[in-house]
């Protein structure tokens, strides 16, 4: 016979045991109800979980069920990051979840969180200003100059007669040069100036006098030496500061970080800076809804408050201070741009430096991608406006 006390140990070891395994099979019952979700989700999309076509994945981790139902974007991103799943093409399959709109129907609790700042705080305003040239521009020159060709150019290429991307980009800059109309002598001001590619252009091209601002230390230093014996003047300054006359102004992929709140103030700096005979080219990637505030992957990994503007947005910000002149949609010419960009910088992972690690170049891969998906499926666009403070006399013929 069993003691008494040895029973109950027993007794309690097979109580306990039956629980650990209820809990298990609960576990699991949740996982199974998790996955059908994401599994349902993606059929919508024509994705296939463990599926062979491009767009396709393959989970590494059962976690990635959970994590991107509570997270939406910032989950989907991060997990792929953290090495939970793999695609044949990155990009197809983010193309795939755009064009079914899921993005619109999975959202984190962390995007709430997002829209509830932006609507409370300037963003854009003081320190939060130059957050992003610390985080985004500032990461190294090495990495740019290895993705972006033989033009350090950040933003779209123009590929309507272009074969490469640096056909792309120099025509993107001629077309500039070309909708603004400028002739020798004048004074023109690139606000956002990049690595001082555009004003380079410009002077050596044009025989443009120019000014360029920029809130990235590694830009203004390249931008100056690469300008060097140009009547070029490179400065490190904040656009709010601006107040000095010149005869054209450009502004190239810098409006997506001016934030909603600043859009009035933004436009009324181009105005007082510009003669009433002189042109505002204003280059912009834009979206097809108003919204206040980025991506939360976007936003914490690789532009922190930005924001895409909408048509909308855009037009009620200048009204009084600018006549339209012209409106050009290339955003097709992004996707192009995004695959140059992808070939350039996957060749050269292996001889940049090892702070790239592989993790950065997840993150890095998800970012490339998911702007291509996005251009693809026609949810950003790619402006060009051309505006004139009180309209050109006779009318303006634009250049394409």
């Amino acid at each position: 016979m069993c003691r008494p006390r040895y029973c109950c140990l027993t007794w309690r070891r097979l109580i306990r045991s039956c629980s650990q395994t209820r809990n298990v099979t609960e576990a699991e019952m949740v996982d199974a109800g998790l996955q059908r979700r994401v599994e349902a989700l993606l059929q919508e999309a024509d994705v296939t979980l463990g599926g062979d076509r491009p767009q396709d994945i393959h989970i590494q981790d059962p976690r990635f069920h959970a994590r991107v139902l509570a997270q939406g974007s910032l989950g989907l991103g991060e997990s792929y990051m953290d090495g939970w799943w793999q695609a044949r093409s990155l990009d197809a399959f983010l193309f795939h979840l755009l064009k079914a709109n899921l993005d619109e129907r999975v959202h984190g609790t962390g995007e709430l969180w997002d829209a509830l700042r932006a609507k409370l705080f300037n963003l854009q305003s003081g320190q939060g200003g130059f957050e992003v040239a610390k985080r985004h521009y500032d990461l190294g020159n090495d990495l740019y100059q290895a993705m972006l060709g033989k033009r350090l150019v950040y933003s779209c290429g123009y590929w309507r007669n272009a074969y490469d991307l640096d056909t792309a980009q120099e025509a993107k800059l001629d077309l500039i040069c070309r909708k603004l109309r400028l002739s020798p002598g004048m004074r023109v001001l690139d606000i956002g100036c990049g690595w001082g590619e555009a004003l380079k252009f410009a002077a050596e091209r044009y025989g443009v006098r120019g000014v360029g601002i920029t809130i990235s230390q590694e830009q203004a230093v390249f931008a100056s030496q690469l300008c060097e014996g140009l009547p070029v003047d490179i400065r490190l300054q904040d656009y709010r500061e601006l107040d000095e006359p010149f005869d054209a102004i450009l502004s190239v992929g810098m409006f997506e970080h001016v934030g909603v709140k600043n859009y009035r103030t933004y436009f009324e700096v181009a105005r007082r800076c510009l003669p009433d005979n002189g042109l505002f080219l204003l280059h912009a990637i834009g979206t097809n809804v108003s919204r206040d505030h980025t991506d939360p992957w976007i936003g914490k990994y690789i532009f922190p408050n930005s924001m895409l503007p909408s048509a909308v947005q855009i037009t009620a910000a200048m009204e009084r201070l600018f006549v339209l002149e012209d409106w050009h949609n290339f955003g097709t010419d992004y996707d192009l741009t995004l695959q140059a960009w992808r070939r350039n910088v996957e060749a050269a992972w292996d001889r940049l430096d090892e702070r790239y690690d592989e993790r950065f170049r997840r993150m890095w891969r998800f970012y490339l991608a998911a702007s291509m998906a996005t251009f693809r499926a026609r949810h950003s666009q790619l402006w060009q406006l051309v505006l004139s403070p009180q309209g050109v006399a006779g009318g303006y013929i634009a250049p394409r």
